[in-house]
């Protein structure tokens, strides 16, 4: 029988409000908030600014290469903010929240690489338990033991609108066409890929987050690991 962990993990696909209702949940239970979606844009960044092709016959030499000297460190952003993150000390964290920045880090994501790279760093992190850890795989692959596990949904529709909305706040314009693409495209990309897919654990709580505001489903999963708990 596995021995089940002090973790809570929150998967899901892109816009379905993760982030937030994780470090919202971490606060109300004292725990650690690991936004594991922030580690994989940092290596799209970085594969990004490095210039080179995956998909050229060196390219798999040269991600090997980047993962190597990758430095990165992350630190807990100020009440109601985002987590801060740093690659090779430089401040990165608005660099990363683009929607084109989500693409690129759901495709480094599908390589072998950087998934077992990410996933022992996350692993090393959780080890000692009491975290919330956010991503698409942490229920499924990377804390298979954790003893409480969700998958955040909302509509593709709903989705997008939460993103523009929320670009709108930072000072961004981006069509709502546009977005909604994009996460569609993201979608497909991230269930159907064969390393990881996206998808619900087992034994996770699933969530359709459409019409309930925050509040709601952060209450929700705290009556479901107090419950748990007990």
């Amino acid at each position: 029988m596995v021995e089940r962990k002090d973790i809570v993990t929150i998967d899901g696909p892109s816009g379905a409000g993760k982030s937030t209702i994780s470090k919202l949940l971490a606060a109300e239970l004292h725990y650690t908030y690991l936004d594991t979606g922030a580690m994989y844009r940092v290596v799209g960044l970085q594969v990004e600014r490095s210039g080179f092709d995956l998909e050229a016959e060196n390219g798999r030499e040269k991600l090997v290469q980047l993962l190597a000297t990758l430095e990165m460190t992350m630190a807990p952003g100020e009440e109601g903010q985002k987590t801060r993150v740093f690659l090779h000390g430089e401040d990165v964290s608005d660099a990363i929240r683009t929607p084109e920045m989500a693409m690129v880090a759901s495709r480094v994501s599908a390589e072998p690489e950087v998934r077992k790279k990410l996933t022992e760093m996350q692993r090393a992190i959780g080890q000692n338990g009491a975290i919330v850890a956010e991503g698409r795989d942490m229920g499924t692959i990377v804390f298979p033991e954790a003893s409480y596990k969700f998958f955040l949904d909302a509509t593709p529709a709903e989705r997008a609108k939460r993103r523009q909305q929320q670009l709108m706040e930072q000072g961004q314009r981006v069509e709502y066409g546009e977005l909604l693409t994009q996460i569609q495209k993201r979608d497909r990309d991230d269930s159907s890929r064969a390393l990881a897919p996206l998808k619900p654990a087992p034994d996770a709580v699933v969530i359709d987050s459409s019409e309930m505001s925050i509040d709601e489903v952060v209450s929700f999963m705290l009556k479901t690991v107090h419950e748990k708990k007990k």
